[in-house]
């Protein structure tokens, strides 16, 4: 196991040679190494002399510098995407923090209990200084306030030392150039569901005659950053595919109206193919004996795992629907399996549609939800990485191709529709707006009961097949029909 320690410079030409050195003697675990990323955000005191003979002295270091000064967000951005270790730490130049705590900050990483630490100096820790009063008010205000719309509750959101796997932190943008970065990546955090401990720390904390830069428009801007990324989902560095739609999860009452349609057709022992976050799983597992949450993304499985970690009916595994051999064991396995927007991004339906009733016990049920329309197809789908939308005859004549009888279909998500078209097709647009995701979460208890009203297919389609034939198939075939489009 690996230390990146991630390390932003400005204008410390007193205590930055005192701080590194205090830095590669702190003591880690006897099998762990350790990297010093320095990001020297344009000095102009010195400093970036001081710290090239050090870079030049110890090969720990890895040193960098920017051309302008951009603040410790950009800094901090710099040093992780050249972090190479298991886990990254954050460390100020400026000796109000003691890496001689290392240690207590990387022993719930280790022992696998968290995704991140965070270090509070507003905890019991050694040693203290007291600084003016409402300057630790303005922190623990912010704080209050962070916790608030995160819906965590934290004791020191504004603290310097904060420990992440790398992994993970790497996959978050990090978008804030000043001091915002630490309520951005509180909240960020907070949303992508991250296992946070938090563990008493020192504070050896300076004045601002001492050389203390932050002040108390950083805390007006601080307010600003927690509204903007309360609202705003901007979770993963690289957006792709699924990952765009597992950022929705501002929209609880839809995926509760989806879970609905979805329950009356679902058996004991459950595959949920392409889980993601567990959006939909958590609200299907209930007292299902079995239910296996399957995913093939990386950053989606840990969600996965930290969501269900002591939930003892609920296995997360790694899945790609794809690759046939994934679902080796499986055979026969399952009364349901469902497939939730994923048939639109695979290469070949056909072949993910077979393997998936391989898994299926006689009689079991395969459900599956695609976009419905072909005329809809737009910008919206190909930056979600849609590879085709779906009649209904398409749908019906794919589970049938595979030896599934059709039993059931629904137009699902009439309402949606129309904002799609629109989004996609008239304006162009890449991108769903949140408020409008927000207003249509809190209507659709209205939507829901209107759509017989609404003369125009559903946005998506939700169809229920079985593993064998059924009597039901021949209503069901032409119920498709009047369907298809």
């Amino acid at each position: 196991m690996n230390l990146t320690i991630l390390m932003p410079v400005y204008n410390e030409r007193t205590v930055v040679e005192r701080c590194i050195l205090q830095v590669l003697s702190a003591p880690i675990p006897e099998n762990m190494a350790r990297e010093l990323v320095i990001v020297d955000d344009c000095s102009t005191d010195g400093t970036w002399d001081i710290l090239q003979r050090l870079a030049a002295k110890y090969p720990q270091i890895r040193l960098f510098r920017h051309e302008r000064n951009s603040g410790k967000g950009a800094a901090v951005r710099t040093a992780i995407q050249q972090a190479s270790g298991d886990f990254a730490l954050i460390q100020d130049a400026d000796l109000e923090y003691d890496p001689f705590e290392y240690p207590r900050l990387l022993r719930p990483l280790l022992d696998g209990h968290a995704d991140a630490v965070f270090g509070s100096r507003y905890l019991a820790g050694e040693q203290t200084r007291v600084l003016p009063f409402w300057h630790s008010m303005i922190n623990k205000g912010l704080t209050l306030v962070s916790n608030m719309f995160c819906n965590l509750n934290l004791t020191d959101m504004e603290t310097c030392y904060k420990v992440f796997r790398t992994d993970l932190l790497k996959s978050i943008p990090i978008r804030s150039d000043r001091f915002g970065f630490e309520p951005e990546i509180v909240m960020k955090s907070a949303k992508r569901k991250f296992r946070i401990y938090e563990v008493p720390i020192s504070y050896h904390g300076r004045t601002y005659e001492e050389g203390k830069k932050i002040g108390w428009r950083d805390g007006l801007k601080a307010l600003g950053v927690i509204l903007k990324f309360w609202v705003i989902d901007d979770l993963y560095s690289s957006p792709y595919g699924r990952g765009v739609l597992n950022n929705l999860t501002g929209t609880p009452q839809y995926l509760t109206w989806l879970a609905h349609k979805l329950r009356p057709h679902m058996g004991d022992a459950v595959l949920e193919v392409g889980a993601g976050i567990g959006n939909i799983s958590g609200r299907l597992m209930g007292r299902r004996m079995l239910y296996v949450a399957a995913e093939k993304d990386p950053l989606h499985l840990h969600a996965l795992r930290n969501r269900f970690l002591r939930t003892p009916n609920v296995v997360v595994q790694r899945v790609n629907p794809e690759i046939p051999e994934d679902l080796a064991g499986l055979e026969n396995s399952f009364n349901t399996v469902l497939c939730i927007n994923v048939l639109e991004y695979v290469d070949d339906p056909a072949a993910v549609v077979a393997s998936l009733r391989g898994t299926l016990k006689a009689g079991g049920q395969l459900l599956i939800l695609v976009p419905q329309g072909r005329g809809l197809f737009g910008s919206l789908d190909q930056r979600l990485g849609h590879k085709r939308r779906y009649s209904a005859a398409d749908a019906c004549a794919l589970m049938e191709s595979q030896d599934l009888a059709v039993e059931k279909v629904y137009d699902f998500n009439k309402a949606g529709t129309l904002p799609w078209w629109a989004y996609s097709k008239l304006v162009g647009s890449k991108h769903i707006n949140k408020p409008v995701l927000k207003i249509f979460d809190k209507t659709v208890w209205l939507w829901s009961r209107l759509e017989w009203l609404m003369p125009w297919r559903g946005l998506s389609l939700i169809v229920v097949a079985h593993k064998g034939t059924s009597p039901s198939a021949q209503p069901v075939r032409e119920s498709r029909d009047a369907l298809s489009v």
